[in-house]
């Protein structure tokens, strides 16, 4: 989880490669707080582990721009941002967190008043 977490932010392995490589880890889900900056695992056996982002810094104090998020979600499957960018763009957009659900494919962001986006996998749908 740690491997992973330190190669995604440094732009050496994107999204779907994220997921693969915890998804064989036996994560399920995991859960990004960007205002404590850490993501916590949760494994299939039920075990959980949290771990120090050490994303990008900063208050999210903007209302929660669902087509901003969008917008970060679409740039990063392009390759165009690297995680790191992505996560200054999300927070930007007034997204205090989100959800990756890895079993049930899908990433769901929230902003402070419980505003939410929900984005399938590509090749999915909700």
């Amino acid at each position: 989880m740690k491997k992973c977490q330190e190669l995604s932010l440094a732009g050496r392995i994107a999204f779907p490669e994220t997921v693969r490589r915890l998804s064989e880890a036996g994560v399920e889900r995991y859960h990004v707080d960007l205002t404590r900056d850490e993501t916590t695992y949760y494994l299939s056996c039920g075990e959980s582990h949290a771990l120090a982002l050490g994303g990008p810094h900063g208050t999210i104090n903007g209302p929660f721009d669902a087509t901003g998020v969008e917008g970060a979600v679409r740039a990063s499957q392009r390759g165009e941002v690297t995680y790191r960018e992505f996560l200054s763009r999300i927070m930007a957009a007034g997204c205090v967190g989100y959800f990756t659900q890895i079993t049930g494919r899908k990433v769901q962001y929230v902003g402070r008043t419980g505003d939410m986006h929900v984005e399938p996998f590509p090749g999915t749908t909700v």
